[in-house]
């Protein structure tokens, strides 16, 4: 099985891991997004897409809430959600 997490970058020059769980179901969105952010230093930038309001809704409320940051939330045309969201303890990017 292929993974669903790998490295990109911004125009910036910023490093961002991508990951990709349009295929997972509430509540696995969070628990796959919880373990990549796990597994990133503090300040890193992580991109989640994902595809349903749910999910949506659910990761962006439950990483808030463990303190990181969403830095960004962007539509893509296949209707799948891109959440960038910055692990907590590192320097603020927004």
């Amino acid at each position: 099985m292929e993974s669903d997490v790998f490295p990109a970058s911004t125009g910036g020059g910023l490093s961002v891991v991508m990951l990709d769980i349009t295929h997972e179901k509430c509540p696995m969105t969070f628990v796959r997004t919880r373990l990549a952010l796990d597994g990133l230093v503090p300040g890193s930038l992580l991109a989640v897409r994902l595809k349903g309001e749910e999910p949506r809704k659910n990761v962006s409320r439950s990483v808030s809430g463990l303190g990181h940051l969403i830095v960004s939330e962007q539509e893509e045309a296949d209707g799948s959600i891109v959440l960038t969201i910055q692990k907590k303890g590192g320097p603020k990017t927004a």
